[in-house]
């Protein structure tokens, strides 16, 4: 799919950050199709800063946020960062006169160049993004805020170039729950996109699994047997309160959350057998969805919320099935491998990813929500499961399981850019947070 972008988008506002928006020079047009197999990285060049007059420069801001900016570019999957030593520029001399010729000979498509002042305390960066073929600013921004805001100052300009050459902001301002197990005990964490920013959400001292975030970030539902049995909870992530919402007896798994946040989807054994539950979080009215012999699991929404994916062992081996949002209607999703499970629901609704045996050990997968033959992601050694999608639907989460135990990675949704952020299990990714 073609994506585009023309103009300049409105940079919203983090922590105290005053953010004020220069206008374009020129009326650039760029036009990416990052979804096309034959994607090639964006080259791009990262200078470094310079400092305005009677401007020191003791936080070594000048490396600082080049290192950064490189750094979270990298991070996306998308970009292909010139390294410092290529550069023909020399870094002493007059930086507003930029030689484009230069950059492009590097093979630099794109250059990032910034100045930064710092009085009273207060620290002033601009930060401008040009395209070296055309000779145009793309992106140009000023940012004013203490020292402690740099990396905000940072994420805010990637989000910038992002939303310049791919017509979609990045997933900085999100965050991965997921299980870490010590001993016979679990407990829910969560980390930024960026591997930092670690959060203990729960403190149980129990097995505590299952994390599911609600549609606007507030909530994250889970499973604990804090009381002695497998209940179901879901927790106000702004006051840390934590409630105990069912609690039958047997299993209470948790499943997803409905797209406009009313429903919850449960597994509940409660009348003899693994089934799937809707329940309405305002009034707690439960409704049953399936009447099978079979185990059904692992239920996740569709981006609309008229259907769901879940897991049947009704043809015998656990496989991927699709049905309406009310029950009705079953039909088989996966039909190659022996053991399917897991479906995680494209937030673009085009796509299901879910984990299958391959030889022996587990794999991520995705599949056209009409079925058909489905694409095996990861080949790396060592097994991946729990596949959860990024909000922006560039993304999967997963477990990574080697010889080091489990542990939380993230790749770009083609199964490009894999890298691991820490130890963990079972992650389920928030929507966009603000």
């Amino acid at each position: 799919m073609k994506r585009r972008w023309e103009g300049h988008g409105i940079l919203a506002g983090l922590l105290t950050l005053l953010v004020l928006v220069f206008p374009a020079m020129g009326a650039a047009k760029v036009y990416i199709d990052i979804d096309a197999p034959g994607f090639q990285k964006f080259p791009i060049a990262v200078d470094v800063f310079t400092k305005g007059d009677g401007t020191t420069d003791q936080e070594g801001n000048a490396l600082w946020f080049p290192d950064r900016l490189s750094k979270y570019l990298d991070m996306t999957g998308y970009f292909r960062i010139i390294p410092r030593s290529a550069f023909l520029e020399d870094p002493r001399k007059d930086r507003t006169k930029i030689v484009f010729s230069d950059w492009r000979t590097i093979g630099a498509d794109y250059l990032v160049q910034g100045r930064f002042q710092s009085q009273n305390r207060r620290l002033t960066v601009e930060m401008r993004l040009y395209d070296t073929v055309r000779g145009e600013v793309l992106r140009e921004k000023r940012f004013t805020g203490g020292s402690g805001d740099r990396k905000e100052m940072t994420i805010q300009f990637v989000n910038e170039i992002l939303l310049a050459l791919t017509g979609e902001r990045g997933v900085f301002n999100t965050r991965i729950a997921y299980v870490l197990k010590r001993g016979n005990n679990s407990e829910l964490h969560a980390i930024g996109y960026d591997g930092e920013g670690l959060e203990r959400i729960t403190n149980y001292g129990s097995l505590t699994l299952a994390p599911r975030w609600s549609p606007n970030g507030r909530h994250i539902s889970f499973t604990s047997y804090k009381d002695g049995n497998p209940d179901f909870f879901v927790r106000d992530m702004k006051t840390g309160v934590g409630k105990k919402v069912a609690g039958y007896p047997g299993l209470n798994l948790s499943g997803a959350w409905s797209p406009d946040g009313r429903k919850i989807l449960l597994t509940l054994s409660k009348d003899g057998n693994q089934e799937l539950y809707a329940l309405e979080v305002g009034s707690g009215h439960l409704q049953r969805l399936t009447y099978e012999y079979a185990i059904d699991v692992s239920p996740a929404w569709s981006p609309d919320g008229t259907k769901i994916a879940f897991v049947s062992n009704r043809s015998g081996s656990p496989q991927i099935y699709v049905m309406d949002s009310d029950g009705r209607n079953v039909r088989r999703l996966t039909y190659e491998g022996n053991y399917n499970t897991s479906p995680s629901w494209s937030p673009k609704g085009n796509r299901i990813a879910y984990e299958g045996v391959v030889g022996g050990a587990f794999q991520i997968f995705v599949i056209g929500v009409e079925g058909g033959t489905p694409q095996q992601l990861t080949v790396q050694g060592g097994e991946h499961k729990h596949p959860s999608w990024s909000p922006d639907g560039r993304y999967l989460a997963m477990t990574a399981k080697g010889r080091g135990g489990g542990k939380i990675a993230v790749m770009n949704a083609n199964g490009t850019n894999l890298r691991i952020l820490c130890e963990g299990a079972n992650p389920a990714w928030s929507p966009f947070l603000e």
